[in-house]
């Protein structure tokens, strides 16, 4: 099965059984909150995820691979555990590059919003009709 696939798959059981393996020992990883470097403190991250958010979701909406790059847009959404529950959700798309032997040696997200935005949800939720 070729990584493509293989993320797929990761993306639609989130944050569950995460294929770890497709990383190199020492991935780089980057987003709005976090930077580190390592395949053991990414799987720490997302067993926070797991951990302290409720009904955490990733949807994909596109993948693609241009060159040594794998290319993902996503939105990734949860529950915060505050008394209201508030559904927090994060527009975002990820670069994954790969080395010689097929591994993510970085994993760079960006977010189409920013941190405000993401605090906003938690102090104004918005209404489902």
């Amino acid at each position: 099965m070729d990584i493509v696939e293989i993320l797929k798959q990761d993306y639609q059981r989130f944050p569950d059984n995460q294929t770890y393996s497709i990383y190199a020992q020492d991935v780089y990883f980057q987003d709005q909150v976090f930077k580190f470097r390592g395949v053991e403190k990414y799987k720490l991250m997302i067993k926070f995820i797991k951990t302290c958010f409720l009904n955490p979701k990733m949807d994909l909406h596109d993948i693609r691979t241009e060159g040594d790059t794998i290319k993902t847009e996503w939105t990734l959404s949860w529950n915060t555990p505050l008394p209201w529950k508030p559904r927090i959700s994060i527009p975002g798309w990820s670069e994954l590059r790969l080395n010689t032997q097929e591994l993510i040696v970085s994993h760079i997200d960006y977010w189409h919003c920013s941190r405000l935005d993401v605090l906003k949800q938690h102090l104004f939720p918005l209404k489902s009709s």
